[in-house]
């Protein structure tokens, strides 16, 4: 029988553990070109996939992968991957936005020190999986989560990080030598910085707003637009 006496007590964090995490959240940032040159080091590397490996994962079958990559010649292919992509991705915007979109840096792929790709695999879990029976998508979810938590923890040790979101596939899939049935879920690029924005940059930047919570917020059923 599997032992189900593991447990431990639970208590509130005490006001200096609680201001910390939150100060992770509000003040974590899409960063995309202030970092420093300085390396990560190994054992704080190890400590943000550590935390990420932690995340909660549906039927805990903690499908990611994590591709770390320093070697300029890679991350030079994988910048050019992402220049083609984003030319493209500028027509698909109205012409009154491709201008702005244009003077918009997106991506920090070779000023970052560090990139890693995170990836999902589908199969880790077996044909059905604990709580994906119904929701095929709940892997890719938790992959995310993994994300977040790099996120949160790079912040936490002053390092920037930056999604890439703008590839094909394809591209880097040829690059890193990913298999076709392994899914890309994000390219992240890290680094330390000594300046951050104070609010979203795309918000400081005229690109969008964040949205007021009081709007969001539904009690009991949907009460948004039909």
């Amino acid at each position: 029988m599997p032992n189900t006496s593991m447990l431990t007590a639970a208590r509130a964090f005490d006001t200096a553990e609680r201001d910390a995490v939150y100060k992770a959240i509000f003040t974590r940032r899409d960063v995309r070109d202030q970092f420093l040159a300085t390396p990560v080091p190994d054992d704080v590397v190890r400590r943000l996939l550590e935390a990420a490996h932690n995340a909660p994962s549906v039927g805990f079958m903690q499908p990611w992968n994590f591709i770390t990559i320093r070697d300029q010649s890679v991350r030079d292919r994988v910048a050019d991957a992402f220049g083609r992509a984003n030319d493209e991705a500028a027509t698909m915007f109205p012409e009154a936005r491709q201008s702005k979109y244009k003077s918009l840096k997106l991506e920090g792929i070779r000023k970052a020190p560090l990139n890693i790709c995170v990836t999902c695999d589908r199969d880790r879990g077996g044909d059905v999986v604990l709580g994906r029976t119904h929701t095929s998508k709940m892997d890719l979810y938790s992959t995310v989560c993994a994300v977040q938590n790099l996120w949160l923890a790079a912040r936490a040790e002053g390092i920037g990080m930056g999604w890439v979101s703008i590839f094909r596939d394809a591209d880097l899939k040829s690059i890193l030598g990913i298999p076709d049935r392994i899914e890309i879920v994000a390219y992240l690029c890290l680094g330390y910085v000594d300046e951050l924005y104070e609010r979203p940059e795309l918000e400081v930047k005229g690109w969008n707003r964040r949205l007021p919570l009081d709007e969001l917020i539904f009690e009991e059923c949907w009460q948004g637009e039909i």
